[in-house]
Order: structure tokens, then sequence, then C-alpha cells
């Protein structure tokens, strides 16, 4: 009897791209990638600190993207299986129940329009008083729900604060928020409506959003797995704005044939950095990945546990699939980073080098830096600096500074920024880690890899495919329609590329030379407040 061929294309919305890919599998057999496209996603800064995407531009390309990598498969969209989707997480919307009709742009997660209204929610008294009636409550009952809330701190990435701003801050939406005609939703949300409405924007289907991709939005209680109330009553959201929080292997219907001329099964919805956790194949507890992209995020698979953070990592519902009455939950604990491939960007438009593989040629040239450090803070310093005003610059630099000692100084501070998440890893879980997963396209970087490796004293592993969110998703639709079995099988389709092994000797002297990055830091920290300072002077 032959085999059945499966072809799932998996769509992947990243900050600054949208991609498809097009896979061939056998049933149980290993993934073949046929077909690929790719499209940018425009970023608008309509005013300081602002940045937004268009959903009308959005839209086209995500339906142009699907259509050219099936056709660059040699399919038809007919023969696609199914779809699998990943999303960046915590970009949002609105838009009317009935019309359709997108009331603002995609306020995106690199927004900082509610600044103000972060710093002035964490300084308050009411946050304040919070925090400790969550104290003396864990304190009672050591209930880690109650500890995860005595150290609440109201982040920028978060939708919360942005979502209260535009709530007060758009008229319309405003009056419709009155009569109950409003969505709010992510972009996976308000592409699930989208994909399964069709061209008739005036039919309503349910509002979801999956699990992971409500977990980082700030009034998402993983702990309870629900819209936190005490967030939405405090910053004034409204429950019927908020889409229905379904599992990963939920049944998410179809692609409307209206839109690209046959139906297409939705065989899964995931977020960009669970599903690069699939993509690695992190399914066992105390398995960890980084993602070295624009930004870095840390990952470590708590298992069915959710922890509490109290040294920088947030907890997070990593997957939850539900098959009859099994349910297989994992959490995750993660850090992050915002500054890893955009200081590489930064670093090739002020000329220290033309392409990103140069730069660790240019940095293993040398034997070090020859004093010179630099501190990655374009976003500040998150976890477990916390300092969103520190400024980003080299120090040490002397006649006898060349363009390799600055090449080598910056590579070495992305690695010392995910060393430090690494550590809070170490002290959050309490696990012992045997290999660090890593993917993004700053993970192709031999030099960060290594540099990693020796800080951590951990063997560092980079799969074949590097750019794993797509794959991730294709994973989990593959085992949401059966094509693989277990999460088990696909340990087996993995390949690893290349492994970066400690050396005892480096490590001495990278774990010195973090010191003195750490004490560089320490003069770049509250730097943009101290500047506010002078110039009221």
């Amino acid at each position: 009897m032959e085999e059945t061929h499966h072809y799932i294309a998996s769509l992947d919305i990243g900050t600054t791209t949208i991609r498809c890919f097009v896979y061939a599998a056998r049933t149980g057999g290993e993934p073949v990638p046929i077909g690929t496209a790719y499209d940018q996603v425009d970023l608008l800064y309509p005013a300081p600190g602002w940045v937004e995407i268009n959903p009308d531009k959005l839209w086209t390309s995500v339906l142009k993207t699907i259509a050219k990598a099936a056709e660059d498969a040699k399919l038809t969209i007919k023969q696609l299986t199914c779809l699998a989707i990943s999303t960046q997480r915590n970009s949002f919307t609105c838009w009317n129940r009935k019309s359709g009709h997108v009331y603002h742009n995609f306020i995106t997660w690199k927004d900082l329009r509610a600044d103000p209204l972060v710093k002035k929610w964490n300084n308050s008294l009411t946050l304040r008083l919070l925090k400790f009636g969550a104290g003396f409550l864990y304190f009672v009952t050591r209930n880690n729900r109650f500890l995860a809330g005595s150290v609440i701190k109201l982040m920028n990435p978060q939708v919360t604060l942005r979502l209260s701003w535009i709530i007060h801050n758009n008229p319309l939406l405003q009056d419709d928020i009155k009569t109950g005609n409003v969505l709010y939703g992510t972009i996976d949300s308000w592409l699930l409506y989208r994909l399964r409405q069709g061209t008739d924007r005036s039919r309503e289907v349910d509002h979801i959003s999956d699990v992971t991709n409500c977990t980082s939005t700030g009034f998402f209680d993983p702990f309870g797995q629900e819209w936190a109330g005490w967030a939405l009553n405090l910053f004034s959201i409204k429950r019927e704005l908020l889409p229905t929080v379904v599992d990963n292997s939920y049944d998410f219907g179809y692609v409307h044939e209206s839109l690209l001329g046959a139906k297409i099964k939705i065989a899964a919805s995931v977020s960009d950095q669970s599903a690069s956790l699939w993509g690695n194949c992190c399914f066992n507890r105390g398995d960890v990945k980084i993602t070295m992209g624009t930004g870095s995020f840390l990952n470590v698979n708590t298992g069915p546990i959710c922890f509490a953070s109290v040294h920088g990592l947030y907890p997070l519902v990593g997957y939850k699939l539900q098959r009859a009455s099994n349910v297989d939950i994992t959490y995750l604990m993660e850090g992050s980073s915002n500054d890893t491939g955009s200081i590489i960007e930064w670093a090739m438009n002020v000329g220290l080098f033309e392409d990103p593989a140069e730069s660790a040629n240019m940095a293993m040239s040398i034997p070090d830096s020859d004093g010179v450090l630099f501190v990655p803070a374009f976003s500040g310093l998150g976890p477990p600096i916390r300092d969103d005003s520190a400024g980003s610059g080299f120090i040490g630099i002397k006649p006898s500074t060349r363009k390799e000692h600055m090449v080598r100084a910056l590579l070495e501070s992305l690695a010392y920024r995910v060393s430090l998440l690494y550590q809070c890893a170490l002290k959050e879980t309490g696990f012992t880690f045997n290999s660090i997963k890593v993917d993004g396209g700053v993970s192709k970087n031999d030099f960060i890899c290594q540099t990693l490796a020796d800080l951590t004293d951990v063997k560092v592993e980079r799969g074949e495919v590097t750019d794993s969110t797509a794959l991730g998703a294709m994973f989990m639709a593959g085992l949401n329609i059966g094509v693989w079995a277990s999460k088990t099988q696909l340990l087996d389709v993995r390949k690893i590329e290349k492994i970066f092994i400690p050396d005892p000797a480096r490590r001495q002297t990278q774990l010195r030379q973090m010191r003195a990055w750490q004490q560089a830091v320490e003069r770049f920290k509250k730097w943009y407040m101290l500047a506010d300072i002078k110039n009221l002077d």
C-alpha cells in the first residue's frame, strides 16, 4: 500500500519578515522543504517611539506569500494538506465584530507609546499594594501564583498598557466598546478570524486565540490558564473584547475557499517562541533553547509545573495539546534581551563589517578585544539588570584599538547578555542543564556560540535549520493531523549541524572579561536618566 504524501504549508509572521515554507512528508517520515516564499513586513513609525503595521498590507502579504510558496512547490492550493501558523507575540489591533473594520494599525511589541504609563504604574501605590498583598498571601499559602504577583513588573513589550492607551485615546473605539461590537486580538487571533471569515467581512466566526499567544500579553494568568480578572479590572479592559483561549490542538477550521481558491485546513496556531521550542524538539523538562534573532529569548521547559519568577524570568504556557481525556501541558520560564540582531545590523550600517558571517572571522583573528568593551542597550537592559534608561556604547578604546577589537567586543557583549539570562535560569529552576539548543539568524555566528559554551560550561547545539519557527509550527500541525504519532518521533527528525564544546582555558579568560563587562554596564546604567537631569540644569 502506497504511503500518503502530506504537504504542509507553514506560515511564519515575524517582526520584519513574512515567510511561508511548504514541506512534504510521508506518514512518520522526515519532512522535506519543497517550496518557499518571503515578503517584508513594512514597519511604520508615525511618531517617535511608535511602531505599527498596516493590517491591510499585512493581509495582502500573507495571502500572496502562501500562494507563492505553493507555486514554488509546484502545488495547487487544493493539494495542500494543511496550514500551520506561527506569529510574533503581543502586536495587536481591534476591529468591529459586524463590519470587520479595523480601528487602528497593529501596535507592535516594539512600540513605546505607553512607556509613561508603564513607569507611572510601576511606581504607583496601587501596584505596590497589590504586590504587598500578593506577598502576604504567598507567605500564608505558599502558592506560586502569589509569589509571581509579589514581584510583578509591567513592561512595554506586554500588551496591557498599550491596549489601555489605545482604548483611552481612540474615541470611535470607545463608543463601539459600549455597544459590545469591538474585538481585540494579537496577530494570530486577527488572522484566524480573517482567514476563516473569507471575503465576506460581515460573516461572523468565533473569536479565538491560542494559549501561547495569550500567555505573554501581561493580563493572562498562566497558573490558572485564564484571563487575569484583577488586571482587566485594574486597567479597564472589558472581557467582551477578548478572544476565547484555545489549546494548540484545537480544531481551528479552514481557510475560506474565497481567499485562495480552495479550502485549507488550519492544523496549528502557535506563538513564535513556542514554535521555536518545537523546532528544536525541547520537549523534556529541563530542555533549554535560546533564539537569537532581532532580540534573544531564553526558554526553559519546566514541564507541567508553572514556576514563579523572582530573579527576572517570567512564567509562560509553552504549549497545550489535548487528545481525548489526555492533556499535555508544558510551561516555560522565559527571559529576553531586546537587542541582538539589531546590534549586528547597526554594526553593519556603520561599517564595522559588511556581512554578519565576516564578523566571526574578524573576532577570531585576534586573541582578545585589547580591553575594549561594548554595552548593547539600544532598548535598555532587561533581566536581570532591569534598566530601561541604560545607554549603549564602547568603553576602553585607545590608540591601539582596531576595528577587529571593536567587533570582538560587540559579539562578546551579546554572549554576555545571554549568559546572564542563563544564570537567571539556573537560579529560578534549580535545574542542571546538559546542553543549550540555539537558533535564529545570529546563532549562525560561530564565535558567539563558542563564547556562550565557554561562559555557561555547557555544550551548545545548533540545528541544521536555524530558522526553526516555521519548522516547529509544521511539526505541531503534523502531529495534530497524524503525520507523526508522537513527539518522540520528531526527535529523530531534527538534525544537528554543529556542537560547540566548552573549553576550560577560554572559560576562565571569558569569565574575567565578563566581570570587566559588568563593570562597564554599571557605567552605562541610568544613562538617559542622567542625561535628562543634565539637560534640566
